[in-house]
């Protein structure tokens, strides 16, 4: 391990890559074909949209720090974990991009953000009642699921939502118990709602253990993982839990008026990768009553920033010619099953990609001002629920999606939209309170305005 401050020089990096024992490893690894415009498929003329833009636009993104704290022991850090929701009023946008130039105080109108905070233990970090720091964490998760609310009149905690979701998590096999590491127990069990003990050694267990990130967690050292872990759990579970809010206000029939933008692809990672799967069942509910009172689907986008899939879409964009590009202005690439495993991430298996983690597809668009978007749409019926085929038949919002990503790319950012950048940026501001979104949007959606 290096010294703090202490990095390997350029001399050292490239005697590493010419290591005859790394270039033996590169010689056994699959190259991928070098021609790889010969296997693809050409892209399509994105479909012409004539319905009405949404409303409003309600972004998600989420952000973590980890900050050092004096506790008298060594190491110790605490985790400050934020998720933002901003509420873009589209209608009023449009508006005032119609009277140029526009009056910047409007403008900050049109945006109202809202954050959800919690700060999580982290190494060498126990707080009274427990004996070690991955205790203080499991019960603090649980407390911050438990005393999250969104709305001041609407007094749903998040925990709710997330216990609605677990309500689908496969029983057919028990998890660990989370005291195997700290106290030797090699129970397994199904973990239930709320707060209960454990049925082989009595002690606590919560309702979040299920999520199982405390498998994650360093005694010693970092947390990021961790920590990135209850993140991308916020953000998802906020999406649903607004959803539910609003089907209980009994305004899923006006919806349509909303469209949704979540950071990163429409999946979950890790150990809480069963989540997936189960947001997906409850997406696929919601919808079904939207289609009833609208005829509409849900209006949901994941935009994904960097990654695998971002690098590949830049490089098939890529021609030998200066200045000529693949993809013409408003095309797109629905990504099939068979063609991420051949070019973006190979495998053979039969098992469909992403078919535990993922609840939507990606696909690539090049908008009408020649940005490159990779994003994702979710499963919203079981029709949808394939990567088989890279038809659009079957997303009677894909149109919409196209010409709101047209309307929402961001010029300051690459692979970026405006929503989720504005998202961001009161995200990674950890003590920002913002009004309360929900209520506000709430009423919007009911004609108060």
């Amino acid at each position: 391990m290096p010294y703090e401050g202490e990095f390997a020089r350029y001399r050292s990096l490239r005697r590493i890559a010419d290591a005859e024992q790394v270039q033996k490893l590169l010689n056994r690894s699959r190259i991928a074909n070098k021609h790889p415009i010969e296997l693809l498929t050409e892209p399509c003329e994105a479909p012409l949209c004539c319905d009405p833009m949404p409303a409003y636009i309600l972004a998600i993104d989420g952000s973590y720090q980890e900050v050092d704290v004096q506790t008298g022991y060594p190491g110790a850090k605490v985790g400050y974990v934020t998720v933002a929701s901003v509420l873009l009023d589209l209608a009023k946008i449009t508006e005032l991009d119609e009277q140029r130039p526009v009056d910047p105080r409007e403008f900050r109108k049109t945006e109202q953000a809202d954050t959800i905070d919690a700060a999580l233990p982290g190494s060498n970090v126990v707080t009274i009642s427990h004996t070690n720091a991955r205790e203080s964490f499991r019960q603090q998760l649980f407390e911050s699921f438990h005393d999250t609310m969104f709305d001041d009149d609407n007094h749903t905690r998040l925990l709710s939502t997330y216990e609605s979701l677990l309500a689908h998590k496969p029983t057919s096999r028990g998890q660990e118990c989370p005291y195997r590491e700290s106290h030797g127990c090699d129970g397994n069990f199904i973990v239930a709602a709320g707060c209960s003990s454990t049925p082989c050694c009595g002690r606590p267990v919560y309702s979040t253990d299920a999520l199982r990130i405390h498998e994650r967690f360093n005694d010693v050292g970092t947390n990021g993982e961790a920590f990135g872990l209850v993140m991308q759990v916020w953000e998802r579970i906020l999406m649903i839990h607004l959803l539910q809010c609003f089907e209980r206000q009994g305004i899923l029939g006006k919806i349509s008026r909303l469209g949704f933008f979540m950071d990163g692809p429409l999946a979950q990672f890790g150990p809480p990768a069963w989540l997936s799967r189960a947001i997906s069942i409850e997406l696929m509910r919601l919808n079904r009553e939207v289609r009833e009172e609208t005829q509409r689907d849900l209006l949901i986008v994941g935009i994904e920033k960097s990654g695998n899939f971002v690098s590949h879409f830049e490089e098939i964009d890529t021609t030998e010619e200066p200045g000529e590009q693949r993809f013409p202005r408003r095309s797109y690439q629905l990504l099939t099953d068979s063609y991420i495993k051949r070019r973006i991430i190979f495998s053979e298996s039969e098992k469909q990609f992403g078919a535990d983690t993922y609840f939507g597809r990606k696909f690539f668009y090049k908008t009408a001002c020649g940005a490159r978007i990779v994003a994702n749409m979710p499963f919203l019926t079981e029709e949808q629920d394939t990567i088989a085929t890279g038809s659009i038949d079957q997303y009677p919002e894909f149109a919409l999606i196209c010409k709101l990503l047209d309307k929402l790319v961001s010029s300051r950012f690459e692979n970026a939209v405006s929503p989720l950048v504005a998202a961001h940026s009161h995200a990674a501001i950890p003590l920002h309170l913002g009004t309360k979104v929900l209520k506000r949007l709430a009423n919007a959606l009911m004609g108060d305005r």
